[in-house]
């Protein structure tokens, strides 16, 4: 029986560790071909590349894994299209993966992660998808012990299936000394992040702005990824693309008058 093939990306960029851990463990399941940005690509959402040129080379960063990669000088969404109409063109994954990301996609950050975009960007093609976060901001951090968990979620979306239009939002707590409980599938916790922004000046005395801030959770529910997170489970929050406020569809026709 043929292998499954599964096709991984991030947006952190081809030669960061993350990437390298979940190659690693996704080539124990399957047939893995890779096609992630060639620089970081953090916050950059759902963008895609429209007015300038999209390039895309083979690439040498992950050749001592032995696997098929290639790096694209656009957003993680462009990586999978481009693999998905391109270098996958007659061929279909039965799983696309992104990340490990460096640092959280919990709660509202999934709007603006460039991981999760990839995810949803297979959803929308029509593919089973997983976005995968690490919740350490660290230069050092430590995935090790996000590898057999990582194997057991991709083996389950192979063999169970993901919901159509569906792609799941996966964070890991940071390594300690405590072991990882056990996983929950999870809502999105009600959070945001209240930016502040540091006015600064450059060296020719002109203003620039630095944006800082710090997360804030409102959300005192018990079934939440943030909840999960901070009491050591891994959170997982099932994603769609229909943005649609569908509770809000009734009060418009009743309230308003067009």
């Amino acid at each position: 029986m043929a292998k499954p093939l599964i096709l991984v990306s991030n947006d952190d960029g081809i030669t960061a560790p993350g990437i390298r851990t979940l190659v690693r463990v996704a080539m124990k399941v399957g047939e893995v071909v890779v096609v992630a940005p060639d620089s970081p690509q953090s916050g950059m959402g759902h963008a895609i590349t429209i007015g300038n040129t999209l390039r895309l080379d083979r690439s040498i960063a992950l050749e001592d894994l032995g696997v098929e990669a290639y790096e694209c000088s656009g957003t993680p969404a462009d990586c999978v299209k481009l693999a998905k109409h391109h270098v996958l063109r007659d061929r279909q994954p039965d799983l696309v993966v992104s990340g490990i990301n460096h640092g959280s996609n919990s709660s509202i950050s999934v709007l603006y992660s460039g991981t999760m975009s990839a995810a949803i960007e297979a959803a929308i093609e029509g593919l089973p998808a997983i976005g995968f976060s690490l919740c350490d901001y660290g230069h050092g951090a430590d995935f090790s012990h996000t590898e057999e968990f990582v194997e057991q979620i991709i083996r389950q979306a192979i063999e169970n299936g993901i919901p159509d239009n569906t792609a799941l939002n996966v964070n890991f707590p940071k390594k300690s000394e405590e072991p990882i409980k056990g996983i929950k599938v999870c809502r999105q916790a009600r959070a945001k992040w209240q930016e502040e922004f540091d006015e600064r000046l450059d060296p020719h005395n002109r203003k620039y702005y630095w944006m800082t801030g710090s997360f804030v959770n409102h959300d005192k529910g018990e079934d939440t990824d943030e909840w999960a997170l901070v009491n050591n489970y891994i959170s997982v929050v099932p994603c769609q693309f229909d943005m649609t406020a569908h509770h809000a569809i009734a009060m418009l026709n009743e309230d308003w008058s067009f």
